[in-house]
């Protein structure tokens, strides 16, 4: 009997465990780790049914080959850090030979951490060309109480990192749309940046893009030397809107023609459709009530709601 209790402990402490809501990022992924878990469950019982543990193995090998998967957590190796802003970073991962992740355009990842014993899953951007090879690049801000924030700020090079995907994306064609036009708030600007090169490292692409990148200070515009580079492209032209600047002064003269301070509000969102060159697509990505904002104001500048897509 005695046997029988120590194989029953093994198998429970081999059994999935289910994820708590902390877990699940809410980005509308597929899988989600709730389908994970349940595919991983009834594996489990197979296994347990038959006890056979070798059963268990196939997720294991499937997750140490180094090609990113939307079922399993693949390990990815940090190779730099670099500070943007006081809470901003870019962090730079490794991928073997020269493979490159694939992904299609504003495309998310999702991240594991463990905090105090509590797994945390949180979505994210690579900001890197979905075909660089070699490497991806992720733009992240760090929330002074975020759970995962507080891992993230642990990373140094050589650190191994999990990730699982990609997931999601905006189905971008070249000249679909006359112009497109780009809301982004902060970090949002990630899935943004993958569409804006490939538009740039299309030469028949003519595709107009107008980037509104809304920050609260000048000194907290992300990625400023790409930015500017991606500028000087005949067909983008990108605009900022500083909410803590008062005046514009201060700034260099090359973003003083270009950059409202304030708020994006529904006049200012007005001016700005008004001198875009076509009838924007527009593409919304920031916090939750950054891009019920923009979906308000565009509303009332005419835009309808078949013209808008919201990461």
């Amino acid at each position: 009997l005695q046997a029988m209790s120590d194989n029953e402990q093994d198998w429970l402490a081999l059994r999935p465990q289910e994820p708590s809501p902390s877990q699940c990022c809410g980005g509308g992924c597929k899988p989600c780790i709730y389908d994970v878990y349940e595919k991983e469950l009834a594996q489990w019982e197979r296994a347990k049914a038959k006890q056979d543990k070798s059963l268990l193995m196939e997720k294991k090998e499937q997750s140490n080959n180094s090609v990113l998967n939307p079922d399993t957590f693949t390990a990815f190796s940090v190779s730099s850090v670099e500070q943007l802003t006081e809470d901003t970073y870019q962090y730079k991962f490794e991928l073997p030979g020269n493979s490159s992740l694939r992904l299609s355009l504003g495309q998310h990842i999702v991240l594991r951490g463990v905090v105090n014993g509590l797994e945390v899953q949180r979505a994210y951007t690579p900001i890197s060309p979905g075909n660089a090879e070699g490497y991806f690049e992720v733009l992240i801000k760090c929330y002074e109480a975020g759970l995962m924030s507080q891992y993230i700020k642990t990373w140094r090079k050589g650190d191994v990192v999990f990730w699982r995907g990609p997931f999601g994306g905006f189905p971008y064609q070249p000249n679909k749309h006359g112009e497109l036009l780009m809301l982004a708030s902060g970090t949002g600007l990630a899935p943004m940046l993958p569409i804006l090169q490939s538009i740039t490292d299309d030469e028949e692409d003519e595709t107009f893009v107008t980037l509104v990148g809304c920050f609260p200070t000048f000194d907290k515009i992300y990625l400023k030397p790409l930015l500017q580079d991606l500028a000087r492209y005949w067909n983008i032209r990108i605009l900022y809107v500083l909410s803590q600047e008062t005046s514009l002064e201060k700034l260099p003269w090359s973003y003083q023609e270009n950059t409202y301070t304030g708020r994006l509000n529904e006049d200012l969102m007005k001016t700005i459709i008004n001198s875009c060159r076509r009838q924007p697509f527009v593409l919304i990505c920031g916090s939750s009530s950054f891009n019920e904002d923009m979906t308000r104001y565009l509303k009332a500048a005419g835009i309808e709601e078949n013209s808008c897509f919201v990461f």
